[in-house]
């Protein structure tokens, strides 16, 4: 049997930082991974360039049942602190649109810098042992942690649970971490698909028939609005603006779209005014695509020149436009979803250290616990913040 002084459960974003950091700290610890490589979710990023993390990331770009519990450990480890690290490595980077930062070459490269972070353990007379494809079979606590592989038992006074949440299931994702979670006694949040393309069903499936149609909007759901693209799919909606107010949208709730944030309210009245003779589905084939102008003047129904129009059907028509309100019949899932809202309640963790307040040791970091990020790098920096976090605790 083997001794340690930390085993973490997964070798992900959040769980190589922890290790790395814990390792370099003079501790000796070990990390089990189930797939089959260290970082696979890291690997797929970003179209594989990972996009490593936001310059502006900060706690307002989180939702939790807390909004309060990011704040220390995003302070403590911030953007800039891992592009030091990136730049540390030589690793060349470009910024895209809204503060997200991409390799210029691989998310190879991201992978590799964690793994020899780890490596330089040895340095501090610490040491980082990363064993892949280790299926857990059991977890016990009775003073020490005590960890059964097909392989082999062993033990440590910390355990970090940072097997991540249910999403990407192609990738290894599973639910593990709530049930480690529940077996210590920890409560959860209800876990629920995020970042994740919304379905439409009934009058509004004719939409599916412009699939591949996209256009840039405002898309809000419960007060969080986003200006970005939105894509109509063979079954409802996607594009960064509705994976972002997904994350915010509740079955049930209207998913509203304003297709026209460049024009004012008023819009349909001036152009009557300078230029009666065009009709609606015209004057919206100058703003949107044809297929996307046609649905959307189709549905409001006016006929004719703006000119025959009266003020009010304008007035209505300008402002439907501009608030377009969607039902999604539901979401296409984890199978889908790039994170998870929800998991290990932030009320069981401190949110200095992630340390669960109930049983000392026993830590939950990434996408486990309840602080889930806005597309764009955020979830990744929350990954190296909290893995900072623990680590320096460990």
């Amino acid at each position: 049997m083997a001794s340690f002084d930390a085993i973490i459960l997964g070798a992900g974003a959040a769980g190589l930082m922890c290790a790395a950091r814990a390792g370099q700290r003079g501790k000796r610890v070990l990390v089990l991974e189930r797939a089959e490589k260290p970082g696979k979710k890291i690997l797929i990023s970003g179209g594989g360039r990972c996009n490593f993390t936001n310059i502006g990331a900060g706690p307002t770009n989180y939702l939790s049942a807390n909004p309060h519990f990011a704040k220390s450990a995003l302070a403590r480890y911030t953007s800039r602190d891992f592009l030091s690290l990136v730049e540390s490595y030589g690793i060349a980077w470009h910024e895209k649109t809204l503060g997200q930062l991409f390799c210029d070459g691989s998310a190879k490269q991201i992978v590799a810098m964690l793994l020899e972070e780890c490596a330089r353990a040895r340095e501090s007379g610490g040491d980082v042992e990363i064993r892949c494809g280790e299926e857990i079979a059991s977890v016990e606590h009775d003073g020490l942690f005590k960890v059964t592989t097909s392989a082999e038992t062993s033990t440590a006074p910390a355990l970090v649970i940072a097997t991540g949440g249910p999403s990407i299931p192609k990738m290894g994702a599973t639910s593990y971490a709530y049930e480690l979670a529940r077996q210590f006694g920890l409560k959860l949040v209800e876990p629920r698909p995020a970042l994740v393309p919304l379905t439409l069903g009934g009058e509004e499936i004719l939409f599916r028939d412009i699939s591949g149609v996209s256009a840039p909007v405002v898309a809000t759901a419960n007060k969080a609005s986003f200006a970005e693209a939105a894509l109509f799919t063979h079954r409802g909606l996607s594009g960064p603006a509705i994976l972002q107010a997904s994350s915010y949208w509740r079955p049930g709730d209207p998913l509203l779209v304003d297709f026209l944030p460049d024009q004012a309210t008023e819009w349909l009245m001036d152009a009557k005014r300078t230029s009666p003779r065009v009709g609606l589905k015209t004057l919206l084939r100058e703003a949107l695509p044809a297929r996307l102008a046609d649905i959307l003047a189709d549905r409001i129904g006016i006929e004719g020149d703006l000119g025959n129009v009266p003020d009010k059907a304008l007035r209505s028509a300008g402002e439907r436009l501009k608030r377009w309100a969607f039902y999604p019949n539901g979401t296409e899932g984890f199978a889908k979803a790039e994170v998870t809202v929800g998991g290990i309640s932030t009320a069981e963790l401190s949110s200095r250290t992630m340390e669960a307040k109930r049983l000392p040791g026993l830590f939950a970091i990434g996408e486990a616990v309840d602080v889930t990020g806005w597309l764009g790098g955020y979830n990744f920096q929350w990954a190296w913040a909290s893995g900072v976090a623990a680590g320096d605790a460990l």
